[in-house]
């Protein structure tokens, strides 16, 4: 066989790995409900699936990232593959949510374990001037793997059933694990040293815990709750504790000097930008497609899908060129244009079309190929070659925290919009049916009792007005009880006023209906207006996260080239 088909052999396992652990991040999401009627239980506690795994996957990271360096990353990647493939196929047949839970965490160490090794061994698999093609197809595949995940996730669930998003992954493992076995050579850090870090992975691990566990609950706790401000000082202080150990170890688990490049840190906050305007732009477009348009899971699903579409494409292109021309202004003007499209998705109404929300996804998309791929190349370009295993760990960190970080602040700022617009809705509503002459006093307070239920009844400030039909079946019941206290003639007069009481209540909650949804619609086009701001300050990070590729490599100074003494 070739060494052409040997790489590509190669490059299959580790995409098939790396497919697996970066789509099992949003594929679960939309099978919740789903598991929620199989499990029972509340909302918040199934909402530790998708939890769970976020969680062990940015705590585990950097961790894994410098084990594969020491002991090898061929060995890493296969314990990761392996872990993930075993995990997944107990979670399809977990027999509770507890164990699923669990299950699931066990998946994030997994992926954590091989997404960052997957960089290194494909630089190590692929000669020096292929780096730059190759980190884009992995950036395409990157897109591809997070933005499919509601479309692969709603066809698996209308055609078999939840357990299948966790046994899809079975094969691919298994076909990773036998690739990987004949095809991959290994491959360490010849400068890294054989004893383990323990002081620097336990001060990460632990702040790397704080961090994320406090950003998940801050919609239960609060940004200012005490306790949501002891996780982050915690988180902190065991940051600080960490590069201290750093400085002083012998063998530091993230030589400090990795820091002192400019460019690597340019890249690595650009990345926290980005995972956050990913993750921000996925959840609102789609909570609004469903919440707002009332599309199914899997149709909102497939048209979120387009956004991979434009994020393959441009990746496979500006990958391979930030390789000649720096990822500076590929990375620019992909944030910018992210930025735009996400406030673009602000304009959307209850009644768009879908032709314009995919044209708007499609502009997303276009914005994450421009900007991932090249940064992340970037990232790789610019330190000592033994160090891209660590380095890839950093990047990768800092995209999973990004991604959490951005998820706490949309999340919060939706409900707050949404509750400042609502709440004037509700009122509005109430006014309505108080000030209405046609209705008499029992059909207002049938009324008002029902906008109070699906007040009540609403998740996340989300509440939707009484459909006409619970209104009538309301107003109905109310009609008749109080028909029942009348005297026979009385009661005969009310009988005959209730279809011309009902006709009345359905115009008017059909009206209420429509005030709602409008102000609905508000509360998340000023939601998609502060993403896109929250998105703007990563076009000076992506300025810097290269060189001018018109440095020649005499002119730049050794310290800022990363070497590492």
């Amino acid at each position: 066989m070739s060494e052409k088909m040997k790489r590509v052999f190669a490059f299959t396992a580790i995409v098939l790995g790396f497919f697996m652990a970066l789509l099992d991040t949003t594929i679960v999401n939309i099978a919740l409900p789903e598991m929620t009627k199989h499990f029972g239980g509340s909302v918040s506690g199934i909402s530790w699936v998708m939890n769970g795994y976020n969680l062990a996957f940015a705590v585990l990271i950097l961790t894994a990232s410098r084990l594969a360096d020491q002991f090898g990353r061929r060995k890493v990647f296969l314990i990761g593959i392996a872990l993930f493939t075993l995990s997944s196929l107990l979670a399809g047949f977990a027999p509770s949510l507890g164990a699923l839970i669990v299950l699931r965490i066990i998946q994030g160490l997994a992926g954590a374990i091989i997404v960052p090794v997957t960089i290194p061994l494909t630089t190590t698999t692929f000669p020096r001037e292929l780096h730059g093609a190759i980190i884009g197809i992995w950036g395409a595949v990157s897109g591809l793997a997070a933005a499919s995940g509601p479309a692969l996730g709603g066809m698996l669930m209308e055609k078999l059933n939840w357990q299948w998003i966790f046994f899809v992954n079975v094969p691919l493992g298994v076909l990773s694990v036998i690739l990987t076995l004949v095809f991959i050579g290994e491959s360490k850090d010849a400068s890294a040293g054989r004893r383990v870090d323990f002081a620097g992975t336990l001060f990460i691990t632990v702040s790397m815990f704080c961090l994320v566990y406090g950003l998940i609950r801050v919609k239960d706790w609060g940004w200012t709750s005490a306790a949501i401000l002891l996780f982050f000082a915690a988180g902190l202080l065991f940051l600080l504790l960490f590069l201290y150990a750093e400085r002083k170890g012998a063998e530091p688990m993230l030589p400090l000097e990795l820091l002192k490049i400019k460019v690597f840190n340019g890249a690595a906050l650009t990345l926290l930008i980005v995972g956050a305007g990913l993750m921000n732009i996925s959840l609102l477009t789609s909570f609004f497609l469903m919440r707002i348009m009332a599309m199914t899971d899997l149709k909102a699903g497939l048209i979120l899908s387009m956004m991979a579409v434009g994020a393959t494409l441009t990746s496979a292109i500006s990958g391979p060129l930030s390789g000649k021309y720096g990822s500076r202004w590929f990375a620019s003007v992909g944030i910018l244009v992210l930025a735009g499209a996400t406030y673009s998705l602000g304009g959307l109404s209850s009644s768009s079309p879908v032709s314009g929300i995919l044209l708007r996804l499609a502009l997303a998309g276009i914005g994450v190929g421009l900007t991932m791929a090249p940064v992340m190349s970037a990232a790789v370009r610019n330190v000592p070659e033994e160090k891209v295993g660590i380095s890839s760990g950093v990047i990768n960190m800092t995209k999973a925290l990004g991604s959490v970080l951005g998820v706490a602040i949309i999340v919060t700022a939706l409900q707050q919009n949404l509750d400042d617009k609502m709440g004037v809705a509700r009122s509005s509503a109430v006014q309505m049916i108080r000030t209405d002459a046609k209705l008499l006093p029992q059909v207002k307070e049938a009324l008002t009792a029902s906008l109070q239920s699906a007040d009540s009844g609403g998740e996340g400030g989300t509440a939707s007005p009484p459909a006409p039909e619970s209104a009538a079946a309301a107003v109905g019941a109310q009609l008749r009880a109080a028909a029942s206290k009348l005297a026979p003639a009385q009661r005969e007069a009310l009988e005959q006023a209730v279809p011309a009481q009902l006709r009345e209540a359905e115009a008017l909650v059909g009206r209420i209906g429509a005030e709602m949804k409008e102000a609905a619609v508000k509360g998340f086009s000023r939601t998609f207006a502060l993403a896109s701001l929250l998105l703007l300050p990563g076009v000076a990070f992506a300025l810097i996260s290269d060189r001018s590729p018109r440095r020649s490599e005499r002119e730049i100074p050794a310290a800022e080239k990363g070497t590492l003494l």
